[in-house]
């Protein structure tokens, strides 16, 4: 009895240091520069997002915030070093659509676990997405190109921003809910798609609004649906997929901000207070509305049920389309 009390009282004792020393790291962070991770290229949408992020961070916490890009495999290998990084709240990640919900049931072998080794933290901001086609596709509205597809299977390819991303997924429910045959071309972010694009190598893709707009109105693409229920004022003449019939096609490109799970509750907790205050300044707000974003800045809990909705919804159009990273 004497040594079932002795034992219990050292963990107990443990215990208590344990949280001390929790207590003691949260009070103390940070204590040195944040490592911010973007698993996209410089320029993406992720990249712009999380730069926007940084600086508001590195004003509030008086550290620097430093933007570390390390795009790859649909956003894993930035993801993955920062689900193996400690979890002191020196290290962050900047998660879109596939490495924090969808890579899980869309890459066989994922080397971390987003549920299990990543910690939601804040959903930072969204847009919905444009279907655009290049001026030799035969197809001025979003029947047309169906049916100009249906007519030339498997002649036309698509690009995307990644296996598993917004861009990627949302062609694989249309090609599947249409049953329709176009070839799957990936990039490691917007801007190299978009150039391909502009260069005659692929002739459609879904891409947010910003990053195609000035190209539609300078008649080097067309646009034929945006990916929501109601046109964005950002193309009020584009028509949505819910009055085109497709209201199944609603799909937001998102980003959000996660940590190594672990991670100090007090730091979550600040970083929330803090990525939703510099989202969700005027100045910001603005910016980000002009490249087509709307800023969300919402609640650890509600980040977590926004990740969960989204692998309930997408890890059904990947089982049901058979969609590869590639």
């Amino acid at each position: 009895m004497t040594m079932n009390r002795t034992s219990r009282t050292l963990r107990a004792f443990a215990f208590a240091l344990l949280g001390i020393a929790t207590i003691a790291q949260a009070q103390s962070w940070p204590a040195r520069a944040i490592r911010l991770v973007v698993p996209f290229p410089p320029g993406s949408t992720p990249d712009i997002v999380g730069r926007t992020l940084a600086t508001g961070l590195q004003e509030a916490l008086g550290q620097p915030v430093v933007v570390e890009n390390r795009p790859g495999a649909g956003g894993n290998i930035g993801a993955d070093a920062v689900a193996k990084a400690a979890p002191d709240g020196h290290t962050l990640l900047i998660a879109s659509n596939g490495p924090a919900a969808i890579n899980k049931f869309l890459y066989k072998n994922l080397p971390y676990d987003p549920d299990r080794d990543l910690a939601p933290v804040s959903l930072l901001a969204s847009a919905p997405q444009m279907l655009v086609v290049t001026p030799t596709v035969p197809a001025t509205d979003f029947k047309g190109f169906i049916e100009h597809v249906r007519r030339n299977p498997g002649r036309l390819s698509y690009g995307s921003v990644g296996g598993g991303s917004a861009s990627h997924l949302t062609m694989e429910l249309l090609k599947s809910e249409a049953k329709l045959f176009i070839v799957h071309i990936p990039y490691r972010g917007f801007p190299p798609a978009v150039a391909d694009m502009l260069a005659g190598n692929i002739q459609t893709m879904f891409a947010i609004i910003p990053a195609v707009l000035p190209h539609v109105k300078a008649g080097k693409m067309r646009s034929l649906a945006v990916t929501a229920l109601k046109r964005s004022e950002h193309a009020p003449e584009t028509p949505s997929v819910g009055e085109l019939g497709y209201p199944q096609l609603e799909s937001l490109a998102w980003i959000g901000l996660m940590v190594p799970s672990g991670t100090p509750a007090e730091v979550l907790g600040r970083l929330n207070a803090e990525a939703a205050r510099t989202m969700r300044s005027p100045q910001n707000r603005e910016s980000l509305a002009r490249q087509g974003f709307d800023v969300v800045g919402g609640s650890q809990a509600e980040f977590a049920a926004w990740i969960r909705a989204e692998q309930a919804k997408w890890s059904r159009v990947i089982a049901a389309s058979g969609a590869t990273p590639d």
